[in-house]
């Protein structure tokens, strides 16, 4: 009796040993695939629960993939396998995409290999691709995105080793077992068949309700001759600083449009610099607009230009709009509404294209004229024109994109950035605008020289950056009193007057959903006949354990008699 005890308690001390020891879970974090309406049209992934056997792009022709997530890596994307199972809408139990590391903006110490350097080029175009797929489909089932680890890296070639066999886990093939089971069977009999079940516990999505965008305007006067009636004209720097992409938690958009924001920032402290001064501030006042919903048709923009008293609008010289000024080499182009021979298009044109040559950079004019009939705009100049007040849009982008496409997705982060063409770019702007001002025009004179005080400062751009690169910014996802909003605002207060901030309904064709982010948890899994061989093993353990009890307690005969034929009634009567 003693020794079997012993024998339980070993047991015991087993099963509690493999359960602290054979912990197979792994938590990721996940970022889920943006869902939205335009209109009550359904967009973009609309389920967030997971609970499925992974599998990889090594599955088995044929194979039923409809309680399967396929985890795919960006530098494995086959793009064609996405397109396919998502445009004819072949049952899928969800997807999983695994991005490089240099995507993962939370992490800041990441070196970037040559190689990879090398290779972000390609890797921008296939997620431009992937992102463009993902937007405009209504998905029914969960789609997410999750960074490259050790940890992940390995479950995936689990994964890819189990798919090679060619049985994949489904619905009658597989499922979860429990961690003491495993330990016990990995105990007895050194198995190593597994699978890999994954699981995302995340509360169904819910429509955000009345969603706000948030504008904000800061002032830098001009000086006013004494006893002129006149109304000084202005000159509007705008930018749109909010984004849109795929998976709204890593939707930063370095470039797109965070070099906008970082310009207009540092052209106000130049110009709060310049104006500072009575003897140097010019005749012009400046305006500068931080709007909000500049993917959903400009209409943070639309908006704010429609608070606008008649008398301001009328005293609006020229605006100038900012848009992805922070990945070009040597060409930027000016776009605008109103034909070139327009003598006011010609002298913003030949502003900039002076200045531009000064400092070795060619700008080109695109004309697009606009159709008033017709809603959409292609950028947010447009919105000016609309009012018939002269504006422009200077962009490294040749060609307008579509609507919510290129607006800050996943391609767009601070390694696809150059600090130096964004410094180029404030350098065009501010220059040109100071010879407008002042009256400079042709003349080859730098008001913010590199060896001067009023040079554009590398550290304050790199920091604003740095900042921008970290920041998602999609606009249903920010409160009104959100921290970046409010330091958005502190900074332009500490170069501008009388800032202002402007809350405004989004457009109602727009309806966002929320659960952005969650947990996957990655647990092993084991086929049927796992699950039989555990059961053959525990069985006979219990047979053997249970004969040695009755051997030992009450012999031999006693353990055969209960195999024997009981003795019938009639017998023992007679």
């Amino acid at each position: 009796m003693l020794d079997s005890m012993y024998s339980m308690i070993a047991l015991v001390f087993i099963l509690v040993a493999c359960v602290e020891l054979c912990d197979a879970a792994t938590v990721v974090d996940v970022y889920r695939l943006i869902q939205y309406d335009i209109s009550g049209v359904p967009f973009g992934s609309r389920l967030a629960t997971l609970n499925h056997h992974a599998g990889s792009l090594h599955f088995t022709p044929g194979a039923d993939l409809s309680r399967t997530v396929v985890i795919i890596p960006i530098r494995e994307l086959n793009i064609t396998f996405v397109k396919e199972y998502i445009t004819q809408r072949k049952p899928l139990g969800g997807l999983l995409f695994l991005l490089p590391q240099i995507f993962d903006f939370e992490d800041r110490g990441a070196t970037v290999s040559e190689d990879q350097v090398h290779e972000k080029g390609l890797m921008k175009t296939v997620l431009a691709e992937l992102e463009k797929l993902l937007i405009h489909a209504n998905i029914p089932y969960p789609v997410y995105f999750a960074f490259e680890n050790d940890d992940i890296d390995t479950v995936l070639s689990d994964i890819k080793r189990n798919d090679a066999t060619g049985q994949p886990a489904t619905a009658t093939t597989g499922g979860s077992i429990d961690r003491v089971s495993w330990c016990i069977l990995s105990v007895v009999c050194k198995s190593k068949s597994i699978e890999i079940q994954v699981v995302v516990s995340a509360p169904e999505p819910k429509r955000i309700a009345s969603p706000t965008i948030t504008n904000i305007q800061g002032w830098l006067p001009g000086l006013k001759a004494d006893g002129d009636p006149n109304q000084l004209p202005t000159i509007a720097i705008v930018v749109s600083y909010d984004t849109f992409g795929t998976a709204p938690a890593l939707s930063v958009g370095t470039d797109s449009n965070g070099s906008g924001v970082v310009a207009l920032l540092e052209i106000a402290r130049l110009f709060s610099l310049l104006y500072s001064n009575p003897k140097t501030r010019g005749r012009y006042n400046l305006l500068f607009g931080l709007t909000s919903g500049g993917p959903y048709n400009y209409n943070g923009t639309q908006k704010w230009l429609r608070s606008f008293d008649q008398r301001l609008r009328e005293s609006i010289d020229y605006a100038i709009c900012l848009n992805s000024i922070g990945s070009w080499d040597n060409e930027l182009w000016i776009h605008v509404s109103k034909p070139p021979e327009n003598a006011y298009i010609k002298q913003i044109f030949e502003g900039f294209s002076n200045v531009a040559k000064e400092l070795g950079l060619e700008i080109g004019l695109k004309h697009k004229k606009i159709n008033i009939s017709n809603p959409r705009v292609a950028w947010e100049h447009e919105q000016f024109s609309r009012l018939r007040i002269t504006a422009a849009t200077l962009s490294e982008l040749s060609v307008a994109p579509d609507i919510l496409e290129s607006t800050g997705g996943l391609s767009d982060n601070r390694y696809f950035v150059n600090e130096t063409a964004i410094v180029r770019s404030i350098k065009l702007v501010a220059e040109s605008i100071a010879r407008h001002i002042y009256s400079h025009q042709g003349e080859n004179i730098k008001v913010f020289a590199d060896d001067s005080s009023l040079a554009v400062n590398p550290s304050y751009v790199k920091s604003w950056l740095d900042l921008l690169s970290q920041t998602p910014r999609v606009a249903p996802f920010l409160s009104k009193n959100d921290p970046f909003v409010m330091a958005l605002k502190k900074e332009l207060e500490d170069h501008a007057h009388e800032v202002n901030v402007q809350h405004e309904a989004l457009d109602g064709m727009f309806t966002f959903y929320d659960s952005t982010k969650a947990k996957l948890n990655i647990y092993q899994v084991a086929s049927v006949t796992f699950d039989l061989l555990l059961l053959l093993v525990l069985g006979s353990y219990l047979i053997v354990l249970f004969s040695f009890l009755v051997i030992t307690t009450r012999g031999l005969d006693d353990l055969i008699s209960l195999f024997r034929r009981p003795t019938s009634r009639k017998v023992k009567t007679a």
